[in-house]
């Protein structure tokens, strides 16, 4: 008969090794969280390095004078010379670069892009307003210029020199440019430019032919 006392040949598992150790739970979700950590800082370092390229890439795409007149629009109306501006030096800004948006455009530019002001005094309530600093103003104006369909761009040159809103350049326009720029080009210059390129004789550029101008 079987006796129910364990045998001496075989000492239970606790006498042989001793208690079993518990698994180390904290270090282990320890390890893990940091592991966590670590590859969502590296996700952000990698997702930081392609915005980067990115922007260089696209501001590389702009003309030397593109870029500078963001640079200009940026500082001109940057009243308070922060490196940051506001909604309304945007809207001015954007304007000046001849984008005119509605209000809930550019609330949605600086919800996306922008950052909370920072409290000038800590111990005093504040509402902070939304920020954009020159970088993001240079990337989102970067995007749009890009995205622009250069048609606008020569149909605002052309209304720069249709003064009047008349839909045609005329000799006096161009002679009225021509002083502006301080060009110093003759009478039967200017004559013979506009007669070179009207192609309807009227006597004047329309858009119609200013666009097959530029567009050539």
């Amino acid at each position: 008969m079987a006796s129910s006392a364990a045998h001496p040949a075989f000492p239970s598992r606790s006498n042989a090794f001793g208690k079993l150790p518990e698994r180390p739970m904290a270090t282990f979700g320890t390890s893990t969280n940091q592991q966590r950590g670590d590859f969502q800082r590296a996700e952000r370092e990698r997702e930081r390095i392609e915005r980067e390229n990115r922007e260089r890439e696209e501001q590389n795409q702009l003309s030397e004078e593109q870029k500078e007149e963001i640079k200009e629009a940026f500082h001109l109306f940057d009243l308070d010379k922060d490196l940051k501006i506001d909604y309304h030096e945007l809207k001015v800004a954007m304007k000046a670069l001849g984008f005119e948006l509605p209000k809930s455009e550019i609330l949605s530019i600086l919800q996306t892009h922008g950052a909370p002001s920072e409290p000038p005094n800590p111990n005093v309530p504040h509402h902070p307003r939304l920020l954009l600093s020159f970088r993001d103003f240079q990337s989102v104006m970067t995007q749009r210029i890009l995205a622009r369909d250069p048609r606008e761009e020569i149909l605002r040159a052309f209304e720069l020199f249709d003064e009047g809103g008349k839909g045609k350049i005329n000799l006096n326009d161009l002679r009225r440019v021509a002083r502006e720029l301080g060009e110093g080009l003759e009478e039967e210059e200017l004559a013979a430019m506009i007669e070179e390129f009207d192609m309807d004789s009227d006597g004047a550029i329309n858009r119609e032919e200013f666009l097959e101008i530029c567009m050539q």
